[in-house]
Formats: C-alpha cells, structure tokens, sequence
C-alpha cells in the first residue's frame, strides 16, 4: 500500500529526522551517479528528494508519482516535473530513460511485478535503475516513525533475485541509513558520522536502506542461418583426387 503523498513530504521536507535519512541516501547515490550529462532521470514513487543534484546537468529529469500515493509540485520555485501516473502504466516512451530511482514505489506497490515490467519497459540501452528497499536486516524497517517501516522490506539476496528474474543485471548492492531511526536530539547530533563509520563495520548489511543498482540484460539478436562464417573449408575431403573421365566410356558413348 503506497504512503499519501503529504505524509511522506512532511517526513523529508519538514522532520529533522527525514532530513538526515534524505542527506544520508542522496549522498550514496551521487557517489554511485556524480553525473548525469546530458541523460533523462527519471525518479518512481517518491524519489524527488534524490533527483535535484541532476536538475542541473541533465537532459530531463521526471518525478513519477503512483496514483495511490498522490502528486506534489515539484521542485519548489523552479517548473513542475513531477506527474500523477498508473503505477503499471508509466507515460513515458520504451527505453527513454538513462537512469531510473525507485524510492518508495516498489516495496508499497502491490503489483511489483508490474513495476518491475515498467521499470524494464522504459530503460534505454546501456541505462541503470536503483532500487532503494528498506533492509529486513535493519532498525529502520521495524519502526513506524519512517515510510521504511511500512511495505515490504527485503533483504539483499531476496531483492536480487527477484531483479534477476525479470531480466536485470545486479552491477552493485550497497547499504546506507546507520543511524538509528530515532528523533532524539543525540541521534541526530552523532548522525553523520554513523554514516561514514557503518559502512566499516563488521555487519555490512546493518543499514536501514539497501541500494541495488541494476542494468537491464539485453537478448542477443538472432539471424537466420549460421551465426559466424566458417572461416575454414571442411578438411575431411582434403587429399582426395578430382574425378577423371573414362576415355573408353566417353567413346561408346558418341558411337
């Protein structure tokens, strides 16, 4: 079930905490993207809070939002880019997209099957997607304070294989969110620098957020006949002789 719209604003725009959770998880997706040149972004569910470094630099940038969830203007003082879509049913053209971010459109969906389609349907040759799930393994999943505590989470080799089966390519996993989902002021102090130590800890996989980055796997063409010119003639004739005409037989036949 996808989170209202309003809900999930407040939470990144208006909270001390979601501010950070914002600040934590961009950071990561920048390091993993630092550019986007001349590409068209497009964001699913609520990821507008990730797309502004590339409202700059590249081509386009879309905010997709699932009808359940609702829409929101977005960027504040600059023009809309964000739409009201069917979550099974994106208005975009087939492989448009260089890079795809999914925050919040896919563990709330209730057909990921079809969002995986999508997802797959609009990503151009050579384009990436990340899916940003919250971590089974995780504080942030259990708790109701967040949106993370809310649709399904998964844990990496779950996440994995489910891409796998609808034709992606997992190219990198990491973790990210290793402060506690807390509102306490200490928390919030001490954030950032829980963000650079987690990652070195030995339990890798203890931050609230996973990042799976993907690319789309590609069928090779088929063509008719064979598939490479031999580029040897078949030896197993090699030493025999070309036939000679019997000169008795050629006279009996012209008599």
């Amino acid at each position: 079930m996808h989170l209202d719209v309003h809900d999930l604003r407040n939470f990144y725009y208006r909270s001390a905490i979601g501010r950070a959770a914002q600040k934590a998880i961009r950071d990561k997706l920048v390091t993993m993207w630092p550019e986007a040149d001349r590409q068209t972004v497009v964001g699913f569910g609520f990821a507008v809070p990730l797309l502004r470094p590339y409202l700059g630099t590249a081509r386009r940038v879309i905010g997709l939002m699932p009808g359940p969830q609702g829409v929101m203007p977005w960027p504040a003082g600059q023009p809309n880019v964000s739409v009201l879509c069917e979550e099974t049913l994106w208005p975009l053209e087939t492989g448009l997209v260089d890079k795809l971010v999914l925050l919040h459109g896919f563990e709330t969906s209730e057909n990921p099957t079809a969002v995986l389609e999508e997802s797959s349907r609009v990503l151009g040759p050579g384009g990436r997607a990340m899916f940003i799930v919250p971590n089974r393994a995780g504080l942030w999943s259990r708790s109701d304070l967040t949106p993370f505590g809310f649709g399904r989470p998964y844990s990496p080799s779950q996440l994995e294989d489910q891409l796998r089966k609808h034709g992606f390519v997992t190219e990198r996993t990491v973790s990210t969110l290793y402060q506690p989902p807390s509102t306490r002021r200490i928390w919030r102090r001490f954030g950032g620098a829980l963000e650079q130590v987690g990652p070195r800890v030995p339990f890798f996989y203890t931050g609230g957020v996973l990042m799976i980055e993907v690319s789309k796997q590609v069928a090779a063409p088929r063509r008719p006949g064979l598939g490479e010119a031999v580029r040897k003639p078949l030896r197993v004739l090699e030493g025999v002789t070309r036939p000679v005409a019997d000169p008795g037989l050629s006279s009996s036949l012209n008599s």
